[in-house]
């Protein structure tokens, strides 16, 4: 089980790692307009509030993979819990798809961490 929890943990470092370059590098391209279905202007407009979205992605992919590499059972549920606020959050403000897009993974390695301890 320990093995499946840190595939999963780093399935969603993965993830979140490319939610900073959507959001980061190319909100203003198509593969970012095509996430929300925005226009070049709307997307420009946005871009600074995307590109601080990514930041935040990046620090959750960053102790994510924190956690993976120091063995810290602590500092994997503390940043899986911070994706799953986050994914909640985003749902319920912005998006029903970001429950199943972000807050699913999370849950489901935050199960797995738990399990394997």
């Amino acid at each position: 089980m320990q093995t499946v929890a840190q595939i999963l943990i780093g399935l969603v470092a993965a993830l979140h790692t490319y939610f900073l370059v959507l959001e980061m590098f190319l909100w203003q391209r198509p593969p970012g307009r095509a996430l929300h279905g925005f226009d070049p202007d709307t997307a420009r407009l946005t871009a600074p509030l995307a590109a601080n979205q990514g930041l935040y992605n990046g620090f959750l992919a960053a102790g994510l993979v924190w956690g993976l590499v120091t063995g810290s059972l602590a500092t994997q549920v503390f940043f899986l819990v911070c994706v799953i606020v986050a994914g909640v959050f985003g749902a319920a403000t912005a998006n029903r798809r970001i429950l199943f897009a972000q807050a699913l993974p999370g849950a489901l390695a935050l199960g797995a961490a738990l399990l394997a301890a």
